[in-house]
């Protein structure tokens, strides 16, 4: 097996791990919640493990909660927001003892677990502990076994056994109770409150009635499914569809793969268009290969995009198989098939936002660069900063973009949103440390803004960082790039550096000093020399353009045992002080020598024989 293909196969396997675990219910139930139910015994609810947890929503004055079966809803159950605690009444004036019982989320656990009791009890014990009362019992000669305490398995029997029926006690109250040949008393499932009638705008005795058949027909298929042979069933299908579509992924993955080696060739063509230009019959033909090259590669980059986003489906409908094996896990299962789609979804949303927020961004900043209020000299240096902000916050709008997005996709994932709020608060604890551990970010994050805003340098701006210099290349919150003059790149953090010397913000100079001999007869003969060559520089169509300001000669400014020091000082538009320099420094090299005024030359070795 190649590398590529190793990697692939432990991705998906990583995908579905991550997948069974966040499908995995995160909230447990109680393990014992008593209903009181009249001249019944009471039961207890059992944790669910199959079905999702519950969840509850506000409605008006009650508060509402979906039971499932098998992880599909199947009643809604409610329960008054506000109750008056003496078993008179609700919020509303209407009296029921039953109205002042559990709110409608443990309502629904407690009527969830009474109905796993006809088609999947709950085990009370472990392995270990039912393998160590067999062992007792044997030893002891006796027969009852404590780990089941009342709850047989309810799959044994067949399901159309299983009979659902209303009775309406002497007091009112309307109750649903279940006969399974494997119980010899009718299990009371649950009580028709005055909150349920009302939700659904009926009487209790007609509410009743209609949930009647609906559990009948859904525990009787519970059950069903739950039958030893239809389980074997339903896992050999979830199999062979599995493997099918294996088979269908693994073919879509060799022609991602042999559609990236197209690219690998393609690729090599367009980076050598010379050789293959030679080789073409008419050189005029020459232009016309290279689009078409162009063009073809652009569509095998779509094509293996498109294979790629293929390979990824395939494997989720691997995942989402392997869901519906288990019994209660269709819902999970549809949800994981959709979560591609709303990932979408979600994505074109906020590349679409991020679009929207790009432009508003160009705009305001068109808007600021374009502002008459500028001076004439600052407009060229305006410009260049307007292309770093541009550039810098749109990559910020990308940034929060994303980070939103993948929040959203993040909550939209089956077992996210039943998140405690104790793993949210250990979330942000980590958070903290991380932000603690990664100060160091944080710094540079701030000394980027404090780049932006106070205009220190821009992209194009020749800077010197300590002992490192050259041209602003990239410009972000976190570091500078610079190329220097050898053609490195040196990336600094932005947080590493407290000074900074910039080179061509807005006007750049240049200070130029030449070495004279101390055998010149006439010094002012010299300077008036130099000055005619400083103002033939300033005059001249091609370099005057360049120069802000008309060559300053500032003189001797320093005399030594070497020569002569005579200074200029050259005013130049922001980067082009190197190029006037060396150009004047020809022209004052070439008259110095017509004129056969000496340079300084090195002083003689003294005691040489």
């Amino acid at each position: 097996m190649t590398k590529p293909a190793r990697t692939w196969l432990l991705g998906a396997l990583a995908l579905v791990v991550v997948l069974l675990a966040m499908g995995s219910p995160l909230r447990a139930t109680p393990a014992a919640v008593q209903i009181p139910s009249p001249a019944r015994p009471t039961f207890t609810a059992s944790p669910p493990s199959l079905d999702r947890a519950t969840s509850m929503v506000a409605a008006g004055s009650y508060e509402v909660a979906i039971v499932r079966i098998l992880g599909i809803p199947t009643l809604m159950v409610a329960s008054p927001v506000v109750g008056n605690g003496n078993g008179t009444g609700n919020s509303n004036g209407h009296g029921s003892d039953a109205e002042t019982g559990p709110d409608a989320e443990r309502r629904a656990q407690v009527i969830e677990g009474n109905l796993r009791l006809l088609y999947n009890p709950t085990a009370l014990c472990t392995n270990s502990e039912r393998l160590a009362e067999w062992s007792l019992l044997r030893a002891l000669g006796a027969n009852d076994p404590a780990c089941e305490g009342g709850l047989t398995d309810g799959v044994r029997a067949a399901s159309d056994d299983l009979t659902v029926e209303v009775r309406q006690l002497p007091t009112g109250a309307v109750i649903l109770e279940a006969t399974v040949p494997e119980r010899p008393q009718p299990l009371p499932l649950l009580t028709v409150t005055f909150a349920d009638a009302t939700m659904n705008g009926t009487t209790a005795l007609e509410l009743g009635r209609r949930w009647q058949e609906r559990l009948q027909s859904r525990l009787r298929y519970a059950r069903q499914a739950l039958l030893p042979q239809s389980l074997r069933q339903r896992l050999m299908l979830c199999l062979l569809a599995m493997a099918l579509v294996l088979l269908l992924t693994a073919g879509t993955f060799w022609l991602w793969r042999r559609n990236r080696l197209a690219i690998a060739t393609l690729k090599a063509q367009v980076a050598a268009p010379a050789a293959f230009a030679l080789a073409a019959p008419v050189a005029s033909a020459a232009p016309a290969a290279a689009a078409t090259r162009g063009l073809r590669l652009q569509l095998f980059e779509a094509l293996s995009l498109v294979l790629l986003v293929l390979v990824l489906l395939q494997l989720m409908t691997v995942v989402a198989l392997g869901l519906m094996a288990i019994p209660g896990g269709v819902p999970l299962a549809l949800e994981v098939l959709l979560q591609p789609a709303l990932v979408a979804i979600k994505v074109l949303v906020f590349a679409f936002t991020a679009l929207l927020g790009r432009a508003l961004v160009s705009f305001l900043l068109d808007q600021w660069a374009a502002s008459g209020r500028v001076p004439a000299d600052q407009l060229a240096r305006r410009d260049q900063r307007h292309h770093s902000l541009e550039r810098i916050f749109h990559r910020l709008v990308d940034l929060a973009c994303i980070a939103i997005a993948a929040g959203w996709v993040v909550v939209g994932i089956p077992g996210v949103r039943e998140t405690s709020a104790s793993f949210l608060l250990a979330g942000g604890a980590v958070l903290g440390g991380l932000a603690i551990v990664f100060q160091g970010l944080l710094r540079d994050f701030a000394a980027g803004l404090a780049v932006l805003l106070e205009d220190r340098y821009a992209i194009g701006d020749w800077i010197e960082i300590g002992d490192i210099e050259g041209d602003v290349v990239d410009l972000s919150v976190l570091s500078t790039q610079l190329r220097c003059l050898d053609q490195r790149v040196a990336v600094i953090q932005n947080g590493a550096f407290d000074r900074v010397v910039n080179h061509t913000k807005i006007r750049s100079g240049k200070l130029v000093e030449v070495l004279l001999s101390h055998r010149i007869a006439d010094i002012n003969t010299v300077l008036a020399v130099i000055a005619e060559e400083l103002d033939a520089l300033g005059r001249d169509p091609l370099w005057g353009p360049l120069l802000l300001a008309a060559p300053f000669l500032r003189g001797v400014t320093g005399t030594g045992p070497l020569g002569i020091t005579v200074s200029m000082l050259l005013t130049t538009q922001a980067g082009q002080q190197w190029a006037c320099s060396r150009e004047l420094q020809r022209r004052l090299l070439d008259r110095l020598q017509r004129e056969r005024i000496p340079l300084a030359s090195p002083a003689p070795v003294l005691g040489s024989d």
